[in-house]
């Protein structure tokens, strides 16, 4: 039996500019704005339709001529016999009846129109609305949420409280549907179907979400649930061609295993009926599971003991005179690797100057191919990055030398200062910043050797979600406006420090900015020289 169903998607128009507004909250501000003026410009189209509609009451044409033509049809000969009457009679059907033609042809819609095409090319795409529901099934894995809390918005630290409708939740299905996702199809179907029970009005029907229901159980290898499914739908519309056929089909299904097994013992037929559980992600991590704990806040491996040894002080860049009178002030975050947080470091009128000028080069942030070397965009890195270079601004120059005086580190070998904002559920899963030795050729073009260490900057502070995580020690690292975090990618020996692994945590609510700068070796051989020891 082929079993299939027809998804009908509602097709946006592509943006012309700016594409992956889902990888962005930063951009996606802007389109709060443009959705403000299209209201407005459609409050004004409505004022004027009604407007015009009064204007024609006023006449009272209706009203008027409605006593007219039922005294003259009673005796059409008589009433057009008054000369008064005739020449009226003319001049109505001529002029007036042409006047109030003009008037009702008289097209309103223009100015709203055009608005509405002029917006049109900044609107998201297909790619937006799925990336921006694939972000929602993400957070609900990442942070263990339930689809009834999604729904309602009972989301942490949020401000602006908003629901899913059923149709929304039944959008959320259809995306899963899609990637062959059965197991949020379900979630999302139920949650649809739940709120439809509870008397929700909605523009989808039941038999919609039974059909999507019964089939994405079925895959998941429930086939008992599946036809109970198939039945309620039935119930609904026996007409109903496909579930017809399924049902069919999963009475043939059942009774088949049912001979089957009768040879079989109870317990090894209790085993064919099982349903099957979640499958392994098709872009399956070895550490998930930890990765996403990390991100929740749970399996955090500093021991008590361990944490005694982590200091805070002040720190004035090896008597540098930048610091000697306002030193920096450092928190230890974590041991091995150690993790410096440098407080107060970066102000929030440099936040916006850096945020200013990289908001306009924004881009869909990329990886490089470790095979190919090829710049190319990636399911697991939901951002938009610029960069910035320190002979543009002397801020950004300012900024630069402050992380040489502190790190003593020569930052004119370094990577420039590349900026970015996190989208929906924006993250970027476990990964190195440095190459590894199958990556020989990773910065190649640069010639200044490997990333010996990263600085990162958090621009904003994050309601929920969003941090940096280091799966490998079972380290997190929450963001904090005005603050940096400072390690070692490289052991002194050169050697890759593969303890480093790190994440960026989707994000749940807020918006995360960050800026970071990757130093390189070359330069720093006097500033950090190389030791004997491979892990030194």
């Amino acid at each position: 039996m082929i079993w299939y169903i027809l998804i009908v998607g509602s097709l946006l128009p592509e943006s012309l500019a700016h594409p992956g507004f889902f990888t962005s909250i930063g951009q996606m501000t802007d389109l709060i704005h443009t959705e403000k003026d299209l209201v407005t410009s459609l409050k004004d189209y409505i004022k004027a339709e009604e407007d015009k509609l009064e204007q024609i009451k006023n006449y009272r044409w209706a009203e008027k001529l409605d006593r007219l033509t039922s005294t003259a049809t009673k005796d059409p000969e008589g009433f057009v016999g008054h000369p008064v009457n005739a020449f009226k009679l003319m001049k109505r059907l001529n002029t007036e009846w042409s006047e109030l033609e003009n008037l009702v042809l008289k097209d309103m819609s223009d100015g709203f129109i055009s608005n509405l095409t002029i917006q049109r090319q900044y609107f998201p795409n297909d790619e937006d609305q799925v990336g921006a529901a694939k972000a929602l099934l993400r957070l609900q894995d990442t942070y263990n949420l339930d689809t009834e809390t999604i729904s309602k918005g009972d989301l942490p630290g949020v401000k602006h409280k908003s629901f899913l409708t059923a149709e929304d939740c039944f959008e959320l299905g259809k995306v899963a549907y899609t990637e062959a996702d059965y197991y949020h199809t379900e979630l999302w179907m139920e949650q649809a179907l739940r709120q439809l029970n509870e008397g929700e009005v909605s523009t989808i029907d039941k038999v919609s979400v039974l059909d999507y229901l019964s089939y994405a159980v079925y895959q998941q290898g429930d086939l008992d649930k599946a036809l109970l499914l198939t039945k309620k739908l039935l119930e609904l519309d026996p007409e109903h061609q496909r579930a017809n056929g399924n049902l069919k089909y999963f009475e043939y299904i059942m009774a088949k295993e049912k001979d089957v097994n009768k040879s079989s013992s109870d317990d090894q037929s209790d085993q064919k009926t099982t349903p099957k559980k979640k499958g392994v992600a098709v872009d399956y991590l070895p550490e998930r599971q930890k990765y996403e704990m990390l991100c929740r806040g749970e399996g955090i491996k500093m021991t008590p003991r361990r944490q005694k040894k982590l200091f805070c002080r002040y720190h004035d860049g090896n008597r540098n005179p930048k610091f000697i009178l306002a030193p920096a002030k450092q928190e230890d975050e974590w041991d091995k690797p150690r993790i410096i947080r440098f407080h107060d470091i970066i102000s929030d009128a440099e936040i916006e100057i850096v945020k200013d000028l990289a908001k306009p080069r924004l881009r869909r942030a990329t990886i490089s191919n470790p095979i190919t070397g090829d710049l190319e965009t990636v399911h697991y890195r939901i951002s938009k990055s610029a960069w910035l270079s320190g002979y543009e601004n002397p801020v950004v120059s300012r900024i630069n030398m402050r992380i040489q005086d502190l790190t003593g580190l020569d930052v004119s070998t370094a990577e420039e200062l590349q900026v970015a904002n996190y989208g929906v559920g924006g993250q970027y899963e476990p990964h190195f910043d440095f190459a590894r030795k199958d990556e020989p050729d990773a910065f190649k073009e640069l010639g200044t050797g490997n990333r010996i260490a990263t600085w990162l900057f958090y621009m904003s502070d994050v309601s929920a979600g969003g941090a940096t995580v280091f799966p490998e020690v079972g380290a997190s690292v929450w963001p904090k406006k005005g603050t940096a975090v400072f390690w070692y990618n490289l052991f002194a020996s050169g050697e890759g420090d593969y303890s480093t692994r790190h994440a960026a945590c989707p994000v749940l609510v807020g918006n995360k900015w960050v800026s970071n700068k990757w130093l390189h070796e070359r330069g720093q051989e006097f500033r950090r020289p190389c030791t004997l020891s491979e892990l030194e």
